[in-house]
């Protein structure tokens, strides 16, 4: 049996298991992830967190047109040193983010689904103030971008059940 012969035999085993279970792609055409382009609105951001988060959201899921859900939020962050040098201080900064969310149905406001996700990055600091707040806000932004892709994946798996 030819190498190419055996490479497509093993794909179809391996793919034989998720047709059996009934496994559909979510961004297939009809999937649950393009069942929620565009039709998710996100509340309306109050901090410069929340204004990355909705955009990194929406990059995901599409801005909304005639949104048929709504995604309530409230974003939380927390830093803590994770690296300390004796006689600099920390070197290390951790930015811990909790994200809680509710998907309403804007028709008749039930929530569909709900939850909380946590995630964490990191920065680290140097002898310049500009470069340490400038690798902070990077930080904060990443980490804004992480809890969107998270929010919409739990979003797109719970509509898809």
């Amino acid at each position: 049996m030819s190498l190419s012969d055996r490479r497509a035999l093993l794909a179809g085993l391996l793919a034989l298991p998720l047709a059996a279970c009934g496994f559909t792609p979510a961004y297939a055409p009809g999937g649950a992830g393009q069942a929620l382009r565009g039709q998710v609105r996100a509340s309306d951001p109050q901090t410069s967190n929340d204004f990355d988060f909705v955009a990194a959201f929406e990059q995901r899921l599409g801005r909304p047109g005639a949104p048929r859900y709504r995604l309530d939020y409230q974003i939380t962050t927390s830093e803590r040193g994770a690296a300390r040098v004796a006689g600099l201080g920390e070197t290390r900064i951790s930015i811990l983010g909790t994200v809680d969310y509710a998907l309403r149905d804007m028709a008749s406001e039930q929530v569909v689904t709900e939850g909380s996700l946590r995630n964490v990055t990191n920065y680290s600091t140097t002898d310049t103030q500009l470069a340490t707040r400038r690798a902070q806000e990077d930080a904060e932004a990443r980490l804004m971008r992480i809890l969107a892709d998270q929010v919409s994946a739990r979003l797109i798996s719970a509509l898809a059940q």
